[in-house]
């Protein structure tokens, strides 16, 4: 009985990784053995990537959101309590969305949270009498 190299098989791995080193630079891109290694890694390197753009686009978020309000005599983080307060549904991207390019829409929605935080402090003092 002849013996199986299972040819095809690996012919078709290998010209599969190498199809997606593409671009890559020298040996990279032309070597099966480094090609693998470098796709391992961009994988690797995609997949740890794509947590950390979130991270930072809500980074980005907060610091729109902390220097829209300071302007307004707000800190981010009382802000956040007025809009949890207050009952809004927007999330912090379209909260800093609205800061940027609809300011008058922000300073409504900040007179809202200012007035929702008053009310709380209120019924706090109310509570405590």
């Amino acid at each position: 009985m002849p013996r199986a190299s299972n040819a095809p098989a690996s012919r078709e791995r290998r010209k599969r990784v190498l199809k997606s080193a593409k671009g890559y630079r020298g040996r990279r891109s032309k070597l099966f053995r480094y090609a693998k290694d470098a796709t391992m890694k961009a994988k690797y390197w995609a997949y740890r990537d794509r947590k950390t753009r979130k991270r930072n686009f809500r980074m980005l978020w907060v610091q729109r959101l902390n220097a829209a309000c300071r302007a307004e005599g707000l800190t981010y983080s009382r802000f956040a309590e007025g809009v949890k307060a207050a009952g809004i549904g927007l999330d912090r991207k379209i909260l800093a969305d609205l800061a940027i390019t609809d300011e008058t829409a922000f300073k409504s929605i900040v007179e809202q949270v200012k007035s929702a935080l008053e009310r709380k402090a209120t019924e706090g003092k109310n509570k405590a009498a």
